[in-house]
C-alpha cells in the first residue's frame, strides 16, 4: 500500500467522528469500499460495524455479499445462512441460492442438494424467473457433482512462485518458449495486499520457458498501456496478430474491449480497437479466442450484449484479409442465463473449450468443451482435477498438457485461501504398473448402487412374463414424458401452497431419482465396457423392488421384467457393443452374467397406500414411485469355467394370503448339479422371523435334499418377503430361497 494511502488511512480510524456509536459512517465507507471492489478493506470496515451491530439483517446481508464477492465461500456460506434464518428470503430473495451455492463451492454437495430442493419451492411463484430456474438447474447440476467420477490418470501440478505470486494469475496460452498471462499485481505495493485501488491493474506478463523451468516473469511492455487493464491474448491463425482485452474504469464500473496489436519477431506493436461489429457500444467485449472454424479464420469472444441469454455470453464471427469481420452471431447451443467466459480452440481436436456457472459442474465457474462438427454439439463438464467447487478457467493445452486457472484450496494467498488464482498444469499421471483386479473392480462397486425407477406396472402392464423386449431407456423416456401428469395427479384436491409444494416434491423426485439414476447408469456402463475389454469375466448382481399395489407373487414376475429391460439396454446400447460379452463370444474372453434377485430383503413401505383406486397415493405418489426400482448392487468376478453346483426347480414359495401369526412352512428341493461330491457351508438367515431345517449337508452328484422353511408372520407387516442363503464350503456364491405372501385382512 503506498505510504499516503496508508497514511490518510490510519488518519481516517483515529478520527473522533468515526467512533464506535457511528453505524453509519462504518457501513457507507465499507459499501464505498465494495463498490470500488476493494473487499478486503470493505470487510475491515464492516467488522466494526458487526461490533455494533451484528443481528441487523441488512448488515449481515452486506457482509455475506463481501465475503462472496472476496471468493471466501465458507464465511460467506456462514453468513448467507444467518441472513435466511432471519428472513427466509423475504427481504433478500437471493438468500436461500447463495446459501446453497456457498455450499456448494465449499464442496458440501448433500447439503447443498437440500438447499437447492427447498429454494424450488420457494420461488415456484416464478417458475419462468431466475431464481427458480437457477435453483432448479444447480439441483441437477450438484447430483451431478456428487455422483462424477475423478480421472485418476491425471496429475495436477500448480506452476511455480516464477509465475503464480499472492496476488491472481490467469493463463492465456504458450507461444513459442513463453508463457503468456495475466497478473493482478501492482509493483509499488507488497505482493502480500489484496486491495484493488486505481494502481492495481491486470497486465499481461511473459515467462520463458527452458527444459520445463519457468523463468521469473516479466511485463509485456509492448503491451502496457497506463491507464488500462489489459489481459487475454490470442494470436491469429498466421501469428501476425495478437488479439487481447483492455478495461478501463468508469466510476465504479468497468467497460472492456477487444483490441489487436500487430506482432513481428518478438515484438508487439500498433495497438487498435476492433471496430463496433465486434465491440457494441454500451456493452463489455473480452477474452478473444482465435479458430479455423470450416476453413476459415474466426475469432470468438464472451460480451454481455443486449440480445444475449444473460451475463458474459459466447459470440463468433468469422474473420476477412485480417480486418474484416462479418456479423457476429451468439452461439445459442452454449450460452445460458449466466456466465460463458473463457473461450479456447482445440484444433486437433475440433473442440471449443469454455468456463460457464450454469451447467453441470462442481462448483463456481467449470470447464467445458462442445465439439464441432458443423455446428457446437451440448457441452460436457472437462471433470476433475481440471475443476473442482471453486472457479476454473482460462483452460488452455500445450501437447499432453493442460492448463488451467483456479481459485481453489492450495493456491497462494495471504488473507484468504480462495481469494486469488493461479495457474495450474494437469498432466497424464504416469502408470508404472497395471492396476490389479481388486482395483479395478473397487472402481466398479464405487458406482454402486445404480438404481433405476419404472412406471406403475411397467414394463408390460397387467402381464406375468418374466422377460420384455423393451430396452430401459424406452421405459424411461415414457416415464419421465409423465411428469406431468404426476404433477396433476399428486396434487389433485390440494389448493394453493400445498398444491404447488406437492407439485415440486414429485419433480424433485424425478430430478434427484429418475433422472440421476439414468445418469449414474451412465458411468457404470461406462466403467464396465473398459473392464470387459480387458478381457475380464465378470458378475453383476441386479436386485427388483416393486411397490405394494400388486400382491407378491405377480410382484415377482414384474420385477424380473424390469431387470430384463436392464440387460436389453444393454445389448441395445451403441450398435450392441456389449453383444459379445452378453453372450460369451468375445475375442478377448470377456464375458458379464447378469444375476437376478427379483425381490429383496426388503417390504415396501406400508404406509404406502395399495388402494387401486387411489391412483393419488398407490401411484403417482413420491412414497409409491420411489418403491418400483431395481438397483445394481454388486459387482464381482465370476468363478473360472465353474458353475455354481446347487441348483433348484423354483426358489420361490408364493403363500398367497395367510393370518397373521400362522407360521408358514415351505419345502425346497436343492441338487448337486456338478460332478464332485460338495458340502453345504453354513445357512445365512437375515431374519429372526426364520428358521431352516436340513436333512444331510454333503450331497453326491446328483443328489437332492430336502429343505424346510418355516417363517413366523406375527411380526411381520401386510406383504412380505423372507429369505435364506446356501452356500457350499467350496465356492463364495449362494443359492438363495424365499418366501413371499400377505397377510389377510381381518
Amino acid at each position: 500500500m503506498p505510504r499516503l494511502y496508508l497514511i490518510l488511512f490510519l488518519a481516517f480510524l483515529s478520527n473522533p467522528g468515526f467512533g464506535q456509536n457511528n453505524l453509519s459512517k462504518y457501513l457507507d465507507f465499507a459499501q464505498e469500499q465494495f463498490d470500488k471492489g476493494d473487499y478486503y478493506y470493505a470487510l475491515e470496515y464492516y467488522e466494526k460495524a458487526m461490533q455494533i451491530d451484528s443481528t441487523t439483517i441488512d448488515i449481515l446481508w452486506r457482509v455475506a455479499e463481501t465475503h462472496r464477492a472476496y471468493k471466501d465461500y465458507r464465511k460467506a456460506e456462514y453468513y448467507y445462512a444467518k441472513v435466511y434464518d432471519g428472513e427466509e428470503a423475504q427481504i433478500y430473495p437471493y438468500s436461500l441460492l447463495q446459501l446453497g451455492l456457498m455450499q456448494k463451492q465449499n464442496g458440501k454437495y448433500a447439503e447443498a442438494i437440500e438447499t437447492f430442493k427447498k429454494a424450488k419451492k420457494k420461488y415456484y411463484k416464478d417458475k419462468r424467473g431466475y431464481l427458480y430456474l437457477k435453483s432448479k438447474q444447480e439441483l441437477i447440476s450438484t447430483l451431478w457433482a456428487q455422483s462424477a467420477i475423478d480421472e485418476d490418470n491425471l496429475l495436477i501440478e500448480q506452476l511455480p512462485e516464477t509465475v503464480n505470486t499472492k496476488n491472481s494469475e490467469f493463463g492465456h496460452g504458450i507461444f513459442g518458449n513463453q508463457l503468456l498471462f495475466s497478473s493482478l499485481r501492482a509493483d509499488s505495493i507488497s505482493d502480500s495486499e489484496e486491495v484493488y485501488e486505481p494502481f492495481y491493474k491486470t497486465r499481461i506478463y511473459r515467462s520463458v520457458i527452458d527444459s520445463g523451468t519457468y523463468a521469473p516473469s516479466e511485463l509485456v511492455k509492448d503491451l502496457f498501456q497506463e491507464e488500462l487493464n489489459s489481459g487475454n491474448g490470442a494470436f491469429s491463425l498466421d501469428s501476425t496478430r495478437f488479439y487481447f482485452s483492455t478495461c478501463k474504469d468508469e466510476g465504479y464500473n468497468y467497460r472492456c474491449k477487444i483490441v489487436v496489436a500487430q506482432y513481428n519477431n518478438g515484438k508487439w506493436f500498433a495497438i487498435d480497437t476492433l471496430g463496433e461489429i465486434v465491440n457494441e457500444p454500451e456493452a463489455n467485449t473480452t477474452m478473444p479466442c482465435i479458430a479455423e472454424i470450416d476453413g476459415q479464420e474466426a475469432l470468438i469472444f464472451a460480451s454481455d450484449r443486449k440480445e444475449g441469454e444473460g451475463g458474459l455470453d459466447l459470440y463468433i464471427t468469422k474473420i476477412r484479409n485480417g480486418n474484416q469481420y462479418s456479423k457476429v452471431r451468439p452461439l445459442k447451443s452454449l450460452n445460458t442465463p449466466d456466465n460463458e467466459v473463457t473461450p479456447w480452440w482445440d484444433a486437433k481436436q475440433q473442440r471449443l473449450y469454455f468456463s460457464s456457472s450454469w451447467h453441470e459442474g462442481f462448483g463456481g465457474l467449470d470447464v467445458f468443451y462442445s465439439s464441432y462438427d458443423g455446428d457446437f454439439a451440448a457441452p460436457i463438464n472437462a471433470g476433475r482435477p481440471l475443476n473442482s467447487p471453486a472457479n476454473d478457467l482460462y483452460l488452455f493445452k500445450q501437447e499432453d498438457t493442460c492448463y488451467v486457472t483456479s481459485n481453489r484450496l492450495g493456491v497462494l494467498y495471504s488473507k484468504n485461501p480462495t481469494c486469488c488464482s493461479d495457474i495450474f498444469a494437469v498432466k497424464p499421471r504416469k502408470i508404472e504398473l497395471p492396476p490389479t483386479k481388486a482395483e479395478t473392480l473397487a472402481d466398479l462397486n464405487k458406482r454402486l448402487p445404480v438404481t433405476l425407477y419404472f412406471h406403475n406396472d411397467v414394463p408390460n402392464p397387467k402381464s406375468r412374463d418374466t422377460l420384455t423386449s423393451l430396452n430401459y431407456m424406452q421405459t424411461y423416456e415414457e416415464y419421465t414424458a409423465m411428469l406431468e401428469t404426476y404433477k396433476k395427479e399428486y396434487s389433485n384436491g390440494l389448493k394453493g401452497e400445498k398444491s404447488e409444494e406437492a407439485k415440486e416434491d414429485i419433480e424433485d423426485f424425478f430430478i434427484e431419482y429418475v433422472d440421476q439414476g439414468v445418469a449414474d447408469l451412465a458411468l457404470f456402463r461406462d466403467l464396465l465396457l473398459e473392464e470387459l475389454q480387458r478381457g475380464a469375466k465378470i458378475n453383476i448382481t441386479v436386485k427388483g423392488f416393486a411397490s405394494p399395489l400388486a400382491k407378491t407373487d405377480y410382484n415377482v414376475n414384474l420385477t424380473k421384467r424390469r431387470i430384463s429391460s436392464l440387460v436389453n439396454y444393454m445389448r441395445a446400447y451403441d450398435n450392441g457393443i456389449f453383444v459379445p460379452y452378453l453372450n460369451a463370444t468375445a475375442a478377448n474372453g470377456g464375458k458379464v452374467v447378469f444375476s437376478q434377485i427379483p425381490f429383496g430383503e426388503y417390504t415396501a413401505n406400508q404406509l404406502t397406500s395399495d388402494n387401486p383406486n387411489d391412483v393419488q397415493n398407490s401411484v403417482y405418489s413420491r412414497s409409491a414411485a420411489i418403491e418400483r426400482k431395481i438397483e445394481i448392487q454388486s459387482v464381482s468376478y465370476l468363478e473360472e469355467e465353474k458353475e455354481f453346483a446347487l441348483t433348484t426347480p423354483s426358489p420361490v414359495f408364493d403363500a398367497k394370503n395367510v393370518k397373521k401369526g400362522t407360521t408358514v412352512k415351505a419345502s425346497f428341493t436343492v441338487t448337486n448339479a456338478s460332478s464332485e461330491p460338495i458340502e453345504l457351508g453354513d445357512v445365512r438367515i437375515p431374519s429372526s422371523n426364520v428358521s431352516v431345517d436340513i436333512q444331510k449337508t454333503r450331497l453326491a452328484p446328483s443328489e437332492s435334499v430336502s429343505i424346510l422353511m418355516e417363517v413366523k408372520t406375527g411380526n411381520l407387516a401386510r406383504f412380505f418377503v423372507e429369505s435364506i442363503y446356501i452356500s457350499t464350503k467350496t465356492s463364495d456364491l449362494e443359492l438363495r430361497l424365499y418366501v413371499s405372501g400377505q397377510i389377510a385382512e381381518e
